[in-house]
C-alpha cells in the first residue's frame, strides 16, 4: 500500500522521499529513499505512514519525537488502535506536530489509481492541511470526528467486510449445492436488499475468477480484527456476532495461512 501511494503521489507532482525497514523494498521503491529513517525528519514537513501494526507506528513516531524536527504533519494510513493514536497525537502536539489518522480502503488498486476511500480523524485545522495529499490519493474522504476516529472507523468498516466475506461465503455455497452457480446468485442478490460490497467487488473480481490477488491477506484481516476485538472490549458491550467473526477468522487463516488472499475465507474450509 505505500510503495502504490508513494508511486500515485509522486506521478501526481508531489516531491516525494521513502522510507522502509526492508532493505528489499528500498531497493524496488520506485521513488527517492533513505537508508535510514532519522534522514528523512529534516527533508519533510508532511508524512504518510503505511505500516502493518501499531507498534511500527510508535517505532516511528518515537524516532520523529527524539528528532526534535520542526513542525511536522503526519498522516497515518495505518489501520491501529485508536488508543494509541491518541495517545501519539498528544506527544506530536507537545512539540508542535500535527497528527491525522486516515485509514484508506480500496487496496494497492485503489492506492494506484488514486481512488481511495479514506476515513479521517483531527482536528479541523490538522485535516485542512492534510487534505491536498489526501486528495491525490482518494476519490472519497470522510471526516468523521477528532483523532482515533478515522481509525475506529476502519474498525468497524474491516469487522463488517469480514462478517460479510463469511456469511456470503456460507451463503453462495449454499445457493450452488443446491443447483444454482455462483456467478448467478450474485447477479440476483446485486439488485436485491442482500447485495454488498463483497457481493458488488470481491465475488466477481477475485473468488469466481480465481485470481485471489486482492494484494491484502488473512494475517492482515485477522490483525486488523484483533484490533476490534480490542475496541469491543473497551466498550463494554456484549458483541456477540462480532466474537465470532473474530474467532472464525481466526479459525481460517490457520486452514489457509495468513499470507493467503483474504477473499479465501469466502471458501470456508475449502482449498479451492
Amino acid at each position: 500500500m505505500g510503495a502504490a501511494m508513494a508511486r500515485t503521489l509522486a506521478g501526481k507532482g508531489v516531491a516525494v522521499v521513502g522510507y522502509d525497514v526492508a532493505e528489499a523494498a528500498r531497493n524496488a521503491a520506485a521513488v527517492p529513499v533513505v537508508a535510514d529513517l532519522a534522514e528523512l525528519w529534516p527533508r519533510t514537513r508532511t508524512v504518510v505512514l503505511s505500516l502493518p501494526l501499531p507498534e511500527h507506528v510508535e517505532a516511528v513516531m518515537a524516532s520523529l519525537l527524539a528528532a526534535h524536527a520542526p513542525p511536522t504533519l503526519v498522516i497515518d494510513t495505518s489501520t491501529s488502535d485508536p488508543d494509541v493514536t491518541v495517545r501519539l497525537g498528544q506527544a506530536l502536539d507537545a512539540q508542535g506536530h500535527a497528527l491525522v489518522d486516515a485509514p484508506v480502503s480500496g487496496g494497492p488498486a485503489g492506492a494506484a489509481a488514486g481512488t481511495l476511500a479514506i476515513m479521517v480523524g483531527g482536528s479541523e485545522q490538522a485535516v485542512s492541511a492534510a487534505r491536498p495529499t489526501l486528495d491525490h490519493l482518494a476519490a472519497k474522504i470522510a471526516h468523521v470526528g477528532p483523532l482515533g476516529a478515522g481509525h475506529t472507523a476502519k474498525l468497524v468498516n474491516n469487522v463488517l467486510c469480514a462478517a460479510h466475506i463469511l456469511l456470503a461465503g456460507e451463503a453462495l455455497r449454499m445457493g450452488a449445492a443446491a443447483g444454482t452457480p455462483i456467478p448467478a446468485l450474485t447477479d440476483a442478490l446485486n439488485g436485491s436488499s442482500g447485495r454488498s460490497g463483497v457481493t458488488e467487488v470481491n465475488v466477481p473480481r477475485w473468488i469466481t475468477s480465481a485470481t485471489f490477488d486482492s494484494g491484502f491477506t488473512m494475517a492482515l484481516m485477522a490483525k486488523d480484527l484483533s484490533l476490534a476485538a480490542r475496541l469491543a472490549d473497551r466498550t463494554g458491550l456484549a458483541l456477540p456476532l462480532i466474537d465470532h467473526v473474530v474467532r472464525r477468522w481466526q479459525e481460517l487463516t490457520q486452514v489457509h495461512g495468513g499470507d493467503a488472499d483474504f477473499n479465501r475465507a469466502f471458501l470456508g474450509e475449502e482449498k479451492g
